[in-house]
Order: structure tokens, then C-alpha cells, then sequence
């Protein structure tokens, strides 16, 4: 029964047909359901006139989403990675996805018992995570996290020299526009505000600079700040295209070389 469940439950498991399709549509309809509901409830109108069935369809959801997770645990043990009885299933609940589904439904409880609105209302942000327990039936989203996992140290390498950049950038700023502009060049982690919105483009302008030094550097990091950012960029699309090559590559005998079918 238990490896029934599993095959049913995981679409890695190979079953994609069957009881197995049915329940994983059912399980993305409703995490989409999720999605709109958790949009519509902050609209005022809606709120008010739907609000019992906001709730009870967040009720639902709830008790769906805590009998799929106490049934995920009892079958992890069938995964050659989490095989051993107790601490495969701690070794399964500590892992990413399993965190993800906890924090899916963990604000509610919270919130049966906390009195303060605020953290009520910071519990009920929580209910995003639902919408990340789609990713596992997204391809798209396992090739970005693949492509994300291969380039990972040329990746750390780019954002390590945005971020120094941004420092030396922000520092030769802070002194010399902080005689003209001692409030609003305050600091160098002030200066920084400045040095993101230069690099990244984005034109907030509410810190710019006044002296015609300033602007001379503010327009030399805007103009780094492209050649800086394209880094990752070109990193990351030079990962997809070698994954999306590979996919696509026929496989071959590595003896003697033939097309495998």
C-alpha cells in the first residue's frame, strides 16, 4: 500500500498516468486556486462579500495540503534516499521541498492561537509557499535550478565583483560628494543606496549627485554597472544553452558510439 501511495503521490516515481495524473491535477488546481484567492482576499469588495468562502476554502486547503504532508513522510521511506525508517524521515522533513510544504501550512495553526494582528497578518505573508510547491512539477524550474547548480561558482565570481565594485564605487562617492551633500551623502552604507540604484540603472534619483566630479563617476557607474550586470546574465544563458544542447543531443554508446534508442 505504502509503495502504491508513493508511486501515486511522486511524479518521479515514473507513474504519470492513471490515479497518479489525476492526483497531481488535483494538487496543481488547487495550489493555483491558492494563488487567486490569496490575490482576490486583499481586495476590499471581494473581502467583504466572499470572506466566509475565502476561509473555508483556505480551511480546505489546509487540511488537504496536512494529509498530503503527513502521507509524503509515511512513503519517503520507499525513495532509495531516505530507505532507513526514522532518520531517512527526518532526513526527508529537513530537506527543501518538505520544508516548503510545512511552511505551506504552518501560518495557519500558528494563527489559530497568536492574538497579535501583526503576526497574524506576517503568518498569512507565509502562504506564498504554496505557490512553490508547483516548481515540482515544472520542468522549466528544475532546468534553472540545474543550469543554477552548474554555473554556481562562476555565478559567485560575478556577483563577488558587482559587490566589491559597489563598494570602491560607493566609497569614492561618499567623499566627494559628501562636502556638498553632507544629509544626503551621509555615509558610505548610505552612498550605497545611490550606488545600487547607478549600477543597476533604475533612475529612483532621489540620491544623486550635485558636483561635476560626482556626476562624472555616477555616469562611469552607470555605464559599469551594464558591462557588470550582462556577467551573470551571459552566464546563465550560456548554462541553458548547453543544458537545452545536451537535452536534445541523441544518446550514444560510449563503446562504440551507436545511437541509442
Amino acid at each position: 500500500m505504502r509503495r502504491t501511495v508513493y508511486r501515486i503521490m511522486e511524479t518521479s516515481a515514473g507513474n504519470r498516468r492513471g490515479v497518479s495524473l489525476l492526483f497531481n491535477v488535483v494538487l496543481i488546481t488547487i495550489i493555483t486556486l491558492n494563488a487567486i484567492a490569496i490575490v482576490l482576499h486583499t481586495v476590499p469588495a471581494y473581502n467583504r462579500q466572499y470572506a466566509r468562502l475565502f476561509y473555508d476554502f483556505e480551511l480546505f486547503s489546509v487540511v488537504f495540503f496536512t494529509i498530503e504532508y503527513a502521507l509524503r513522510a509515511w512513503v519517503c521511506v520507499e525513495n532509495d534516499r531516505y530507505q532507513h525508517p526514522f532518520w531517512g524521515r527526518v532526513k526527508y522533513l529537513l530537506s527543501a521541498s518538505a520544508i516548503i510544504d510545512l511552511l505551506a501550512i504552518l501560518p495557519f495553526y500558528v494563527t489559530l492561537f497568536a492574538t497579535d494582528l501583526a503576526i497574524v497578518r506576517i503568518l498569512r505573508l507565509f502562504r506564498i509557499f504554496r505557490l512553490f510547491r508547483v516548481s515540482r512539477y515544472s520542468h522549466a524550474y528544475r532546468m534553472i535550478l540545474q543550469v543554477v547548480r552548474d554555473k554556481k561558482e562562476e555565478l559567485i565570481l560575478s556577483l563577488t565583483m558587482v559587490g566589491f565594485m559597489l563598494i570602491i564605487i560607493s566609497s569614492v562617492m561618499y567623499y566627494v560628494e559628501h562636502p556638498a551633500q553632507p544629509t544626503v551623502f551621509s555615509s558610505i552604507p548610505a552612498t550605497m543606496w545611490w550606488g545600487i540604484n547607478a549600477m543597476a540603472t533604475v533612475g529612483y534619483g532621489d540620491i544623486h549627485p550635485i558636483t561635476p566630479l560626482g556626476k562624472l563617476l555616477a555616469g562611469l557607474s552607470a555605464v559599469l554597472g551594464i558591462a557588470l550586470f550582462a556577467l551573470p546574465t551571459g552566464i546563465l544563458v550560456s548554462g541553458f544553452t548547453e543544458h537545452i544542447r545536451y537535452q536534445k543531443a541523441p544518446r550514444r554508446c560510449p563503446h562504440c558510439g551507436k545511437e541509442l534508442s
